[in-house]
């Protein structure tokens, strides 16, 4: 549908479908990606292609998107990393290290102190 911005808000902006029925495009439903301040994407008076998510007849509310009539953005594919060890492996790799020190130290603290 077609509505124009009729008010902005911290959390999203109003729009009005026609004369008497007005919805709500929620702040993450402006476009894809993270919005800080609608007003960079919305201006009062402006018109707007949105679809309805959600009509809640009891509390009469209408949530809108302008992101569900926009194509997703293709992900950019990072470069394979290498698989990552678990924290096990990590803490088991420290401990073969750290531990083994400490293990070879205390037989020489023990004959050093004279027991």
């Amino acid at each position: 549908m077609t509505g124009k911005v009729t008010g902005i808000q911290p959390y999203g902006a109003f729009v009005a479908l026609d004369d008497n029925t007005q919805g709500l495009v929620h702040i993450s439903e402006i476009t894809y990606g993270f919005v800080k301040d609608v007003s960079e994407f919305l201006a009062v008076g402006q018109e707007v292609e949105v679809k309805i998510l959600e009509i809640d007849e009891e509390a009469e509310k209408i949530s809108l998107s302008m992101r569900a009539l926009q194509e997703r953005p293709a992900t950019v594919r990072k470069k394979e990393a290498p698989p990552r060890k678990s924290l096990q492996d990590r803490v088991d790799e420290s401990d073969a290290n750290g531990f083994n020190s400490l293990k070879d130290k205390l037989q020489d603290w023990i004959e050093q102190s004279g027991q």
